[in-house]
């Protein structure tokens, strides 16, 4: 069993501001400690430095035991990269680095065959079975037809492009908990799952009796799986890590009563303080005329110093206030309808009508056409009229698909893209953005934008530029985008996904408010409650709507 311990982190960003200030945290053998905390504060970076990718400008990091990472970036690959090499990336070092050198050796046996190669390959391949190789490509087998439902010999070499997100994080999650590594490292590792798989994780996470550090964002899952709830708590000098002891059922009411009381200490040392300055200030008028109370005016002098020498109380950490403002407009009362529609090779045909005002969730596992059906409508539908064209710059990519999905007039939709994938964005800084507009949004004088960040808790951030920004942080700017758009149909793909718990639950306060329609895939459970109907896609290719939400559905076909 292993453990991990974090002593006095700290860390600068490139221009000097302070964003970790001196984090300490323990994980003990077998807690499981989720790390939670605004977006952008400096999670994923706290990772990667526990990882060894990101040196700290000071404090240490130990650990006993092998250290298994699961990376943010897992369910959004689209390089050119196979399944074998997503897996030895998340293999032990050794078996790593000889599966690399027989790869390479392969490559170049392709381009020489001469005797040099040919011994260099069979040397690769005896390091290879040295290290376990083999037998690690049994267990690979193993997670492959549990993820993909094909065995490692078909899937080794098909391209992880090809996979959906949901699909990567299963086959990565197979592999971490099927290794060796006694501690688990895992950002984001819900992400792109669907429900089922959601709660394949939280069993296999509770059973693995492993040492766990996660970074999540998924209410649910953070009730059934963290026994520690590690808060990285802004502040002027950088984050520090306030530590809950208890699971997250009690998390809420236990940091509200912290911040309480540190509000209330804080007050009272500051009534203290001007007590004290108000003495001294006494004694001092009072002493110019009587030489007999120096002597008081020097101790009530003696006294102030060692209270200020003592110092406040600690401060009260910077809380986060997200507020969307989600318009919308008045639309057609049918504001899409679907008849007939199939999506080619995904789903059969089916007929829905969706109204005006009502918030429908999206189901289904992954690779059933879910994202397809919301690209169909962000496109306009199958045959869009010039009103129907989406507000913002990307255009989704086309759906092959048959039949009718018709928008309502006056019906605008705003895309929100589940893997944040903006290149006009690429390069420009949030205040440049929102101050030049683009053809769908008029632009912003500079203090207004900055209003407008302030509301999204993106002030900090404005000169930073798009690709800079955490997954959080960039789902921000986009939900805050599609407000300055006057979208009246809003599509959004995973919206919560890499939304910290504050944004998470500004978004659900900014949909009750707005006057339009809502669309949402999502297999976000605690999010679901907040919606009227859902369209659940099945993997035989089967669409239905209903009332409730239906999780458990066969999933997609390869």
């Amino acid at each position: 069993m292993g453990h991990l311990d974090l002593a006095g982190i700290t860390f600068a960003l490139p221009d000097g501001r302070p964003l970790l200030g001196g984090v300490d945290l323990r994980v003990g053998e077998g807690q499981r400690v989720a790390l939670v905390g605004p977006n952008g504060v400096g999670k994923s970076t706290l990772l990667r430095i526990v990882a060894g990718e990101q040196a700290p400008d000071s404090g240490a990091v130990t650990r006993s035991g092998g250290l298994g990472v699961m990376r943010q970036f897992v369910g959004s690959v689209r390089d050119s990269s196979t399944v074998r090499d997503l897996l030895l990336s998340v293999a032990p070092e050794r078996v790593r680095a000889a599966g690399l050198a027989v790869d390479r050796c392969e490559e170049e046996m392709l381009v020489r065959d001469d005797t040099p190669t040919q011994l260099a390959y069979a040397q690769a391949l005896a390091d290879w079975a040295d290290v376990g190789g083999y037998e690690q490509e049994t267990v690979w087998d193993v997670c492959t037809t549990a993820a993909l439902a094909l065995p490692y010999d078909r899937a080794a070499y098909r391209r992880v492009s090809t996979l959906s997100g949901g699909e990567q994080k299963r086959l990565v999650l197979e592999a971490l908990l099927r290794g060796g590594d006694e501690v688990l490292m895992l950002d984001e590792p819900d992400n792109y799952l669907d429900v089922p798989a959601k709660r394949w994780l939280e069993d296999a996470l509770v059973a693995s009796g492993r040492t766990i550090l996660l970074v999540t964002h998924d209410r649910e899952l953070l009730g059934r799986v963290a026994t520690r709830v590690a808060t990285l708590e802004p502040g002027a000098a950088g984050a520090t890590v306030w530590v809950h002891a208890g699971p997250f059922a009690t998390y809420a009411q236990a940091r509200a009563d912290r911040l309480s009381r540190l509000e209330e200490l804080r007050r009272r040392w500051d009534e203290e303080h001007a007590k004290l300055k108000a003495l001294v200030l006494m004694y001092k008028t009072k002493a110019a005329y009587n030489d007999g109370l120096a002597a008081r005016y020097q101790a009530a002098q003696t006294r102030l110093a060692k209270f200020e020498e003592a110092g406040p109380p600690q401060e009260v950490p910077q809380t986060q206030a997200v507020s969307m403002r989600l318009r919308g407009g008045r639309t057609a009362k049918r504001a899409v309808v679907v008849e007939q529609l199939e999506l080619t090779g995904l789903a059969r045909p089916f007929d829905a009508e969706l109204w005006y005002g009502e918030r429908i969730g999206v189901l289904g596992a992954n690779g059933t056409g879910k994202s397809h059906f919301l690209r169909l409508l962000a496109a306009g539908g199958t045959d869009p009229d010039v009103e129907h064209q989406p507000v913002g710059d990307v255009r989704p990519e086309p759906v092959r698909a048959t039949g009718v999905a018709r928008l309502g007039s006056r019906v605008r939709p705003g895309w929100f893209a589940q893997t944040h994938q903006h290149p006009t964005l690429v390069g420009r800084t949030l205040l440049e953005i929102l101050h030049r507009g683009d053809a769908h949004r008029a632009g912003r004088p500079r203090e207004e934008a900055s209003r407008a960040l302030d509301r999204y808790a993106l002030a900090r951030s404005a000169e930073q530029t798009f690709e800079t920004l955490s997954g959080g942080q960039q789902a921000r700017f986009q939900i805050l985008l599609i407000e300055l758009s006057g979208a009246t149909l809003l599509l959004l793909d995973e919206p919560t996904d890499n939304l910290d718990l504050d944004s998470a639950e500004a978004l659900e306060a900014g949909l009750a408010a707005f006057e339009g329609t809502v669309v949402a895939v999502t297999h976000d459970r605690w999010f679901a409650r907040s919606l009227d109907r859902f369209v659940v896609f099945d993997g035989d290719g089967h669409v239905s709507v209903t009332d409730e939400p239906v999780w458990e559905v066969d999933r997609a076909r390869r």
